[in-house]
Order: C-alpha cells, then sequence, then structure tokens
C-alpha cells in the first residue's frame, strides 16, 4: 500500500451511495478530498460500480490486513540473527538489510526490508 491513509468505513459508504447517483470516480474523490485513482481502483476492486457494496468492501480491506503468516524475522532463525548481529554491530537498519543482500545475493529467505527492521524489535 502507498503512504496514503486507507478509506475509511464512512468513506466506503459514500462511494456506494453516489455510485448510486451515478457519481464518477472523480466526482467522488474530490467530494472525499482523495485522488480520482484511488476512488477508481477501490471501486475496480470491489466488483466495479454496478455491484460495488460498501460492507462488503470493508470486509474485503479487513481480510486483506488480516497477517495469517508469521512475520518473517520470527519465522526465519538465520535472518533474526544476522539482522541481531547487524544491530549489535552498531548497524542502522538501512545498512543491515543491504548487506544482506550482498551476502545473500540467491537467498530471498535472506532479505528484509529496512522498514520491517524499525518496526520490529527483533530481539529475543
Amino acid at each position: 500500500m502507498s503512504g496514503a491513509e486507507p478509506l475509511r468505513v464512512q468513506e466506503r459508504e459514500i462511494i456506494s451511495r453516489e455510485l448510486g447517483r451515478e457519481k464518477s470516480a472523480r466526482f467522488i474523490g474530490k467530494l472525499l478530498g482523495r485522488h480520482h485513482s484511488t476512488i477508481a481502483r477501490e471501486i475496480e476492486r470491489n466488483g466495479g460500480a454496478a455491484e460495488y457494496r460498501a460492507i462488503a468492501a470493508q470486509e474485503r480491506y479487513d481480510q486483506y490486513k488480516v497477517r495469517p503468516k508469521e512475520r518473517k524475522l520470527v519465522a526465519s532463525t538465520r535472518l533474526h540473527d544476522a539482522v541481531n548481529e547487524g544491530l549489535e554491530n552498531k548497524w542502522s537498519p538501512g545498512q543491515i538489510s543491504t548487506r544482506l543482500k550482498t551476502d545473500h545475493p540467491d537467498d530471498p529467505e535472506m532479505r528484509v526490508s529496512h522498514e520491517t527492521i524499525y518496526q520490529l524489535d527483533v530481539r529475543r
């Protein structure tokens, strides 16, 4: 997802209501203070203008946000230990991420973004 704040359920209700009035994504975007492409993508990913329903769209979004899989730094002991080693050496998350790409170019298990390192407390 982009850096923009996700649509709220109230915004989805307005989208649904305005689609019922046959308003365009551009019109709805202006009404909500959102870019029209954000509205258009929301409508398309939820069945198009004729099928869009706010509750179903919100439920789909809520399901998307659920993280059923284990986080990468928890699932991989090797990656966890490599990140911790970098932190112990006083490397920044960006340096750790770059170093892992260099040291393990063909191993996707040993890839992690600097944002992930910042977000999680990886020390067990």
